[in-house]
């Protein structure tokens, strides 16, 4: 009975390490900005205009940035999305 005892423990404790270790490498794209490629320093921090599009469509945000027009459209936490730039766009002061 002391040996099965053990056994338990131990076979708990591996699958709480195994949950610990995968519970932190599922973080999702919001958590973890700009771990995808390597960056300079310089950050935009301007606020974004966002466009909330009904349930099932994409979401956009846009700003100005060096007097170009950004477009970004993405879908919750998935893995993919969609820029657009207008250069010089003469909405957006330098």
């Amino acid at each position: 009975m002391r040996h099965r005892r053990k056994i338990i423990v131990v076979s708990l404790t591996a699958m709480a390490v195994l949950l610990a270790t995968t519970a932190g490498s599922c973080n999702s794209k919001f958590t973890e900005p700009f771990r995808d490629a390597p960056r300079s320093s310089t950050t935009n921090g301007a606020p974004a205009d966002v466009i909330e599009m009904p349930d099932g469509f994409s979401n956009l945000a846009t700003k100005c940035d060096h007097g170009n027009r950004i477009y970004v459209a993405y879908h919750g936490d998935l893995g993919y999305a969609s820029v657009a730039v207008v250069a010089g766009d003469p909405t957006c002061a330098r």
